[in-house]
């Protein structure tokens, strides 16, 4: 299993020191942002604009996802151990039961490909 590890990329950063007005100007337009693995323990991420973004294998323990759009965010293998999510949307193949498994007891999100 991967750990969750920091980035070395600017846009990373910008999301660790809780700029997420300044992610959202400085992300590209077009192509997907590459955050997989990353850390984001404990982060505010309401703001977020996580269209096209690659959180696959992160770690959110205790982050506040509430209210956001995850619709088009890779997220196989990320663990939401203890996430809020109050409000928001996941991707269809990722089914209730996984995403409670995940932020319950931070099992690592596995897509439902059967749909």
């Amino acid at each position: 299993m991967s750990q969750p590890r920091q980035l070395d990329t600017a846009l990373y950063r910008l999301l660790r020191s809780d700029d997420v007005k300044g992610f959202n100007a400085q992300k590209p337009k077009e192509g997907e942002v590459d955050l997989r693995g990353g850390d984001f323990r404990g982060i505010d991420l309401r703001a977020l604009d996580a269209e096209h973004i690659d959180f696959t294998n992160a770690y959110f323990r205790g982050a506040d996802l509430r209210g956001l759009d995850l619709r088009s965010a890779k997220l196989e293998g990320a663990s939401l151990a203890h996430a809020q999510i109050s409000g928001s949307y996941f991707p269809v193949e990722l089914s209730a039961d996984e995403i409670l498994m995940s932020v319950n007891f931070g099992t690592r999100l596995r897509y439902n490909t059967r749909l």
